[in-house]
């Protein structure tokens, strides 16, 4: 018996059967661009490896115009699929399946040769497109059905054409982007002539006996995107032309709501997909925050779908089904959907990989391997660096030891997990403590380590973390003052009106901690009002007409910051704009490029600029100091004052924001080569 009877079953197409329905969905890696195609195959056959039933690549090219980026990868010759037939070898040996992904970005391309249905500039990319004429249409067709022949060629199991999240095919279903007055644009007959032509040609040019997913925007999330009766006819009608599989896609890049962040519920959208079942008679895949086998299941039995996709998760664990299928669930890493080193590397143009997992996409860099010599290792710090260097450390066969002067582990991930929105953050803690304990790791907490509680290991660690930066104003000893730490472990009673100083990670963070009663993430119906989000029956795109209706403020807060920049702008390249919006619905004032002058009993005062200008008093309650952090190197110091030998790593290395991607990274790679 197993607890994930619809997730463990095998899906059967006709001319194939998935040994699953778990999907690993798309996700741009940027490795191909790298041309090391071992490191490639390995992240891919380490993931068929941990279970997928069926994969697909990171978006391909069909051609130079409709790369996301100059220099995007594609089959454009025969090295090229010489280079992809060397990752589909290594994923059917390891006994999986996969998919390529053909992706023509349309408007959305970074390069100014990007071309669209219509000359409409997107508010996400810089170049406005070139319109295409009749014969550049047809040009990008055959390009396509060219790169999903030689997708074959190069031992893909399939295809996938992306149809959705408001790329090239997506452009021209709607009036939104398309504004042709010819027989592309006009009627839907017309504006989904192109998808069709590409679907149809595509079965033609692969034969019969080859996986065609289509992947279709069921809920658009732009204004005058597609409607639901329209989005029902292109499923019918891609039916018709020879898909295999429709897997759904969820809002356009440029939509003003998110779709994947953290403080999206989990399976927020899996209805979306149900209202189109029974509609077609080909299986349909569900995407989307489905980040848990639990999860997955119960999307499955409750109808919403024949098949789930997971993108991130697979980045978190690439043994996410061969764990859930023995029965070890507990063990498998949480995708928390933060993006920080996924998304926001692909769209700086680094390898994506994983918060959770640093070794995701660097396979063949970060090798866990047993230990020649085991040896006693002392780790100080139990947040995120340091369990992640005594979880690895154990694991290669080392004896570890874990001290931490707080009675929990986790470290400040206990004040991340407590903010409306980072919920996930609670099942990163869990995880951790599971692997401690799996790992026979010896912990000893509410223990200050010292000289001589560490005398006698073989290696030290100190993963002390940060203390928060004192900014030094006059009046900050009043008791209307509390520190982030205080305020986020409930010690400190917080008045209703607020001033937070200082506009960085935490900043944001404690703000939206003091403006929420009830975290809307906890609430699929909540979050939909909160972000102006409808059943697709009810409003053209899912767009409630009138607009995001959020739950009022529980206190008035104004965020405050020296940089006079606009406040947020160093927040995660694609969630940054979630946090900004998400304050300003909550009326959360923002002033920036102020000057800290004094805290009394009226309030804090504050100027503007270099010249000290327009003084302003802050009336307010309380004042939350988030002005940074300093490295906790007392220790560390101490130690090496005594000759001994220490490896610092996380914060008390570097005191950034509270960067557990970075101390998670370091704690991996360091552990990897002791």
């Amino acid at each position: 018996m197993t607890d994930y009877p619809h997730l463990l079953a095998p899906l059967d197409l006709g001319f194939t059967t998935l040994r699953n329905r778990v999907l690993m969905g798309s996700m741009h890696t940027n490795l191909e661009e790298r041309g090391d195609w071992n490191r490639v195959a390995e992240f891919y056959a380490a993931r068929a490896r941990g279970g997928a039933g069926l994969m697909v690549t990171g978006g391909m090219a069909p051609n130079e115009e409709g790369g996301v980026f100059p220099g995007a990868a594609g089959l454009f010759s025969p090295q090229d699929i010489d280079n992809h037939r060397l990752v589909t070898d290594r994923v059917h040996e390891a006994g999986g399946k996969i998919a390529m992904q053909v992706l023509h970005a349309g408007r959305y391309a970074y390069g100014p040769k990007c071309v669209a249905p219509s000359a409409i500039k997107s508010p996400i990319s810089p170049f406005a497109p070139t319109e295409l004429d009749e014969a550049g249409i047809e040009k990008q067709i055959a390009d396509i059905v060219t790169s999903a022949a030689r997708a074959r060629e190069a031992g893909y199991d399939g295809v996938e054409i992306m149809g959705s999240e408001g790329y090239f095919l997506n452009q021209f279903l709607v009036t939104h982007t398309n504004k042709r007055e010819d027989r592309w644009g006009g009627s839907y007959e017309n504006r989904m002539r192109l998808p069709l032509e590409v679907v149809r040609r595509v079965r033609e040019a692969v034969g019969p006996d080859f996986i065609l997913i289509y992947r279709l925007s069921m809920i658009d999330l732009v204004p005058n995107g597609s409607t639901y009766d329209e989005v029902v006819e292109l499923a019918k009608r891609v039916e018709a032309a020879g898909v295999t599989i429709i897997n759904t896609g969820i809002g356009w890049h440029e939509a003003r709501v998110p779709t994947i962040a953290t403080s999206v519920p989990r399976a927020a959208f899996a209805w979306v997909t149900k209202k189109l079942m029974g509609q077609v008679s080909i299986p349909l895949i569900t995407s989307n925050r489905i980040n848990t086998p639990d999860v997955a299941e119960e999307v499955l039995a409750t109808g919403c779908a024949d098949m789930v996709s997971m993108a991130r998760p697979w980045l978190a664990d690439a043994e996410f089904v061969t764990k859930a299928a023995s029965g070890r669930t507990r063990e498998i890493a949480p995708c928390i959907a933060c993006n920080q080193a996924c998304l926001d590397h692909t769209f700086q143009g680094k390898v994506s990989s994983c918060l959770v997992n640093p070794r995701a996409a660097f396979e063949t860099e970060i090798v866990i391997e047993p230990a020649a010599a085991p040896r006693r290792i002392a780790v100080v710090g139990a947040g995120p660096a340091g369990l992640s260097a005594a979880i690895t450390a154990a694991e290669r066969g080392h004896q570890v030891t874990l001290f931490d002067k707080a009675e929990e582990l986790g470290g400040q991930l206990n004040m991340a997990k407590v903010i409306p929105g980072k919920e996930e953050f609670r099942g990163l803690v869990d995880w951790f403590a599971h692997m401690v304990e799996i790992r026979g790791i010896e912990t000893r907490l509410g223990t200050e380590a010292t000289s001589e509680t560490l005398a006698g290991f073989d290696d030290v660690i100190v993963a002390t973390g940060v203390l928060p930066r004192d900014p030094g104003i006059p009046g900050q000893e009043g008791e209307n003052v509390l520190g982030y730490v205080d305020v986020l472990r409930g010690k400190a009673p917080v008045g209703a009106r607020v001033a937070v100083i200082g506009a960085g990670g935490i900043g944001f963070d404690v703000s939206e901690f003091l403006v929420t009663d009830d975290s809307a993430t906890e609430s699929l119906p909540d979050w939909m009002r909160e972000w102006g989000v409808v059943d697709t029956s009810e409003a053209r795109s899912g767009l409630d007409p009138d607009g995001p209706n959020p739950h009022p403020a529980v206190r008035q807060v104004t965020l405050l910051q020296r940089k006079s920049e606009k406040p947020g702008k160093r927040l995660g390249k694609t969630t940054g704009w979630i946090h900004r919006a998400g304050l300003q619905m909550k009326a959360v004032e923002m002033k920036a490029g102020v000057n800290y002058e004094k805290i009394d009993a009226e309030g804090l005062h504050i100027s503007y600029g270099e010249a000290r200008e327009r003084p302003e008093v802050i009336a307010c309650d309380s004042i939350v100091l988030c002005a940074g952090q300093v490295s906790e190197r007392s220790l560390a110091d101490a130690l090496e004052a005594k000759g001994v030998s220490v490896h610092v790593i996380g914060g008390a290395d570097v005191a950034a924001e509270l960067d557990a991607k970075r101390a998670i990274d370091q704690g991996v790679r360091l552990a990897a080569t002791l």
